[in-house]
């Protein structure tokens, strides 16, 4: 078939079903990726706007008079709970959209959900950009979220159902990748519009709607995935797109999987209910464990307010603009790395490794801080610069490990049946820790000041124990074997399975 470029053969290293790894996936994976492009501009976006003074005195006069007083605290010059909820309101948002996008990912599909998700985005940057009160603005902020909530929960779906088992990682990383691509376009958006005065602030938000745009007319391009059509009753549709993306004529053996698959999960009309049942408590608990870690690893502290802490440890404003450039272009290219690894390496040595080099770099960045930042002190040059060549540390280790892993192990680990379900805690846990990170960042700064940085240290510690002892590896398992071929081998998570029964207690 034209637009088959790599094969895949059977085999524990390779998956179990024939398979080449077509243009038409590529291209599906990299369309559908784009609503992390969208979550990755705001989240960058965000934490420069807010550190723009035009932004200020139009919205948080109070906040633009105390970050310019003479003796200003280092740590407190940002603290205010409304300009928290600027970036923090869209989170919440987003863990009520991700529940009824479950919902429509079941019914409608993976890709109209999708497709969902940018209209959203696109009215949600359009009201950001003529915002003309605070309400205006929270209001886009919200529609951002609605956005972020549908397009987190079908994109990763989306990608590892329609993904060769072999290159389902690498893949579905496609999907954090441009979430990082996004983040480092908008810190070069804010260094930019930050010298356009009064209205900079404007162009960097309403920019949110051109990768809104992009997966919009781009998704008009990509198939349904396979598994979706099945499971709502398109059988003949579903069995001619699973020859179209794998680009081979035997996959009876993938089909009549898939077919079983959504037999179970036609029998289970409470999916909710059917995910809290004992045999499912594993994968449950392991994918709100790793949505927690994600964020308490610190990295929504560096890519929300890069440039306020920038500013808070030394740099002037266009410096703290252009050190947040630096640490987003760290984090496009370590993300690309654990694109090309993954796969090989496996879930779990990334995410141990990075553990150790988080734990590292943040502990010593919390004893810079502690010894030569203090509340209205200028750290020493050489001094801030040795904390920015650890946050990069720190970024890179994150973004080859929990970031695109957070994201890639609970979309491959749950059954069919309670896919969705279980992908919606995983999408409103990450967006609750997300929300709760950013609304108290800033006070926790002004608070702890150098202690927070110790603060995710421990957090990061934990994270190293859990993914030791209670993370199985999911590498080069098919998606709907991973009860089997996993879980029931895990020499904790085995006991769960252990009792016939437990599926139905």
């Amino acid at each position: 078939m034209t637009g088959a470029v790599m094969v895949e053969s059977g085999g524990s290293s390779g998956g179990d079903f024939p398979a080449k790894l077509t243009k038409q996936v590529i291209v599906c994976s990299i369309i559908a990726a784009c609503g992390g492009l969208m979550f990755g501009y705001d989240i960058g976006i965000s934490g420069g706007v807010t550190s723009m003074d035009d932004f200020l005195i139009k919205f948080f006069p109070i906040v633009y008079a105390k970050k310019h007083e003479v003796k200003e605290n280092n740590y407190c010059k940002y603290d205010n709970q409304y300009l928290q909820l600027f970036t923090s309101s869209l989170y919440l948002a987003a863990i009520l959209a991700s529940f009824i996008a479950s919902i429509t990912c079941k019914a409608f599909g993976r890709k109209v959900t999708i497709q969902a998700a940018s209209v959203f985005f696109v009215t949600g940057s359009v009201l950001n950009a003529a915002a003309k009160d605070l309400g205006m603005l929270i209001a886009g902020r919200i529609c951002l979220g609605i956005g972020v909530g549908f397009g987190n929960q079908a994109v990763p779906l989306f990608i590892s159902e329609i993904a060769p088992t072999r290159y389902r990682g690498a893949l579905n990383i496609c999907f954090q990748l441009l979430i990082t691509v996004g983040i480092l376009l908008a810190n070069f958006v804010n260094y930019g519009t930050s010298r356009i005065h009064p209205y900079g602030w404007r162009i960097s938000l309403g920019g949110a709607g051109v990768p809104a745009l992009i997966l919009l007319v781009g998704s008009l391009l990509i198939v349904e995935t396979p598994t979706s059509l099945i499971e709502r009753g398109h059988i003949e549709e579903g069995l001619k797109i699973l020859r179209k993306i794998r680009g081979v004529e035997d996959v009876q053996k993938e089909y009549e999987m898939i077919t079983h698959a959504t037999e179970l999960a036609s029998q289970e009309k409470h999916s909710y209910r059917k995910l809290m049942h004992r045999s499912n408590r594993p994968q449950l608990l392991v994918t709100v464990a790793l949505q927690i870690f994600q964020q308490f690893t610190g990295i929504n502290v560096i890519m929300f307010y890069a440039p306020v802490l920038f500013q808070t440890i030394g740099f002037g404003s266009d410096a703290s603009l252009l050190s947040s450039a630096v640490t987003g272009s760290v984090n496009v290219a370590s993300t690309f790395v654990a694109n090309i690894i993954v796969d090989k390496a496996g879930r779990k040595s990334l995410l141990i490794e990075a553990a150790v080099q988080m734990f590292i770099a943040q502990s010593i960045m919390g004893g810079i801080l502690a010894k030569y930042l203090t509340a209205t002190s200028t750290m020493p040059d050489k001094y801030a610069w040795i904390v920015l060549i650890l946050i990069c540390i720190f970024v890179s280790g994150f973004a080859w490990s929990w970031g695109p892993l957070g994201w890639l192990i609970p979309s491959e680990i749950f059954p069919l049946e309670v896919r969705n379900a279980g992908f919606f805690f995983a999408v409103s846990t990450n967006m609750l820790f997300t929300f709760l990170i950013a609304q108290a960042f800033l006070t926790m700064l002004c608070h702890m000041q150098s202690g927070i940085f110790f603060f995710f240290a421990a957090w990061v510690l934990v994270m190293f124990l859990f993914a030791i002892f209670l993370l199985p590896e999911t590498k080069g398992i098919p998606i709907d074997e991973m009860v089997d071929r996993v879980w029931k081998k895990h020499w904790y998570w085995k006991k769960y399975y252990n009792d016939e029964q437990a599926a139905t207690k």
